[in-house]
C-alpha cells in the first residue's frame, strides 16, 4: 500500500482505482482545493505521501530551486489521445514498481523515467 497525495489534474477514475487497490489517496481537490504547489510537496512531506501529477511545475520546483520531496513525485506526460487507456497506464504504473520514494519519476505511455530528488540539508 502506497500513501498518496494526488495533484487537482488527476482525475476521479484513477484515485477511485488506486483506492480500490488499497492505496491511501487524498485528493488535493477533496482537502487542500485550489493550494499551490508548495503546499502540495510541503503537505507530501509531513505526511509520507508520494505526489502524483501531470504538472511539470514540480520538476522544476524539486530540481531548480532545490525544493526536495523525501517522498517522491511521479509526473504523468500521457498523450491524452485516450482518457480510459491513459487513466489504466496511470493505475498500472503504480503495480509496475516499488522504488518511488525519494525520486522524481516520469511516467509516459511507453517508458518510465526515474531520477533521485535532491536530499534535505537537514
Amino acid at each position: 500500500m502506497m500513501r498518496i497525495l494526488a495533484d487537482e489534474n488527476i482525475p476521479g477514475p484513477v484515485i477511485r482505482a488506486l483506492r480500490q487497490r488499497g492505496h491511501d489517496v487524498l485528493s488535493v481537490r477533496e482537502v487542500i482545493r485550489g493550494a499551490d504547489d508548495c503546499s502540495i510537496l510541503d503537505r507530501a512531506q509531513r505526511e509520507g505521501r508520494l505526489v502524483m501529477t501531470f504538472d511539470k511545475d514540480f520538476g522544476e520546483l524539486a530540481f531548480r530551486f532545490g525544493l526536495s520531496s523525501h517522498c517522491g513525485v511521479i509526473l504523468f506526460r500521457l498523450t491524452g489521445a485516450n482518457p480510459e487507456t491513459d487513466n489504466a497506464r496511470v493505475v498500472a504504473s503504480f503495480g509496475s514498481r516499488h522504488d518511488w520514494e525519494g525520486n522524481f519519476s516520469v511516467v509516459t505511455d511507453n517508458l518510465i523515467r526515474i531520477r533521485p530528488l535532491p536530499r534535505s540539508q537537514s
